[in-house]
């Protein structure tokens, strides 16, 4: 996507520094990727919840909630899906760069477009985090009954049906939602962000 050429970027007085140092804590992105019904949305409120009872400043940006407003718009085609992830990772930068922690929960299946948005963070600003949970075990989960609308043909270019996912390579953090509770799973978040010196 090609900037205008008579845009041109404007400073602002405040830093993202500045605003870390008030928050005292810095800030990142941590993005969940994995199947419909892994958790992801559980476990990124509970993080949110933690974080938010401790003082710092987070806030949940999740796929369903997103497309009933930025991303109204947009479809399931593959390029709707593209650039869902590219105004969400935009969108997770503003939050980073006002010095909060933003959590994403999108399925996010590809890999090149979850690589285009770590490309817009300083080193160490996005967190990748695959909630690894079994298909058959997000099947049979199926929270929003989406799995049944998908076998039933009455959605198309849904993820492990008839379109594909691509799990992360390095994530930075791998969470099985069958082996931890999600208290547990959102304190592996945070000793991490705290073993990282983010909060």
């Amino acid at each position: 996507m090609m900037i205008q050429p008579n845009i041109v970027w404007h400073p602002t007085a405040i830093t993202k520094e500045d605003r870390q140092h008030v928050n005292n804590h810095k800030s990142c992105v941590i993005w969940f990727t994995g199947f419909s019904g892994s958790g992801k949305s559980t476990l990124a409120n509970e993080l949110d919840y933690q974080l938010f009872t401790s003082g710092i400043r987070s806030y949940v940006l999740d796929g369903d909630n997103i497309r009933h407003g930025l991303n109204k718009g947009l479809g399931f085609r593959q390029e709707d899906r593209i650039e869902n992830i590219r105004r969400v990772g935009e969108a997770a930068k503003l939050f980073v760069d006002s010095g909060q922690i933003a959590i994403t929960a999108f399925i996010s299946p590809y890999r090149k477009d979850r690589n285009q948005v770590r490309k817009r963070f300083e080193q160490g600003e996005f967190i990748e985090v695959f909630i690894d949970c079994p298909f058959n075990i997000c099947e049979i989960r199926d929270p929003k009954g989406l799995y049944q609308k998908a076998r039933n043909g009455e959605i198309h270019g849904f993820t492990g049906i008839d379109s594909p996912y691509e799990p992360p390579v390095n994530p930075e953090l791998t969470i099985d939602t069958v082996r931890y509770t999600v208290k547990d799973a959102a304190e592996i978040i945070i000793n991490y962000l705290k073993d990282k010196g983010i909060i």
